[in-house]
C-alpha cells in the first residue's frame, strides 16, 4: 500500500473546529483520512506549527519550502514524490492513492422461489 503524507501549514488544530471560526475544509478533509484510515490506508499527518523538524528534515519539503514558501501548504506526498500542492486532496483522490475499493450500499437480498408460501 502507498504512504500518503499530509504537511500541513501552521494550524492551532488539524480538525478545524479549533477556535471561533470553524475551517469546513479541515473539517472535512479530517472525516476524509479517518473514513481512509479505516478502510486501510497509510495516512501520515505533520503540522509546522507543531512539528517544524519534520518539515526540515525531509528534503522534498524542504525543497518545496524553499522555492514555494509556507503559504503554497499543503503538500501531499505519495511515496516521498508530490502528487499535490496548495489543497487537500478530496476523499475520490484520497481513495485512488491508497488503492480503497470502495463498497456500495448493500444490495438487496435475492428473493428466492421459497420465500412466501412457495416450495422449493
Amino acid at each position: 500500500m502507498k504512504q500518503i503524507q499530509v504537511f500541513d501549514p501552521a494550524l492551532c488544530c488539524s480538525t478545524g473546529v479549533c477556535g471561533v471560526d470553524v475551517e469546513q475544509q479541515l473539517v472535512d478533509f479530517s472525516a476524509d483520512i479517518e473514513w481512509a484510515k479505516q478502510h486501510g490506508a497509510q495516512i501520515a499527518r505533520f503540522n509546522l506549527a507543531q512539528q517544524p523538524l519534520v518539515f526540515a528534515e525531509n528534503s522534498t519539503v524542504r525543497g518545496f519550502l524553499e522555492r514555494s514558501g509556507a503559504d503554497a501548504l499543503p503538500l501531499i506526498l505519495l511515496d516521498g514524490e508530490i502528487a499535490l500542492a496548495g489543497r487537500y486532496p478530496s476523499r475520490a483522490e484520497l481513495t485512488h492513492w491508497a488503492n480503497i475499493i470502495e463498497v456500495e450500499a448493500e444490495a438487496e437480498p435475492v428473493k428466492s422461489c421459497c420465500s412466501g408460501k412457495q416450495s422449493c
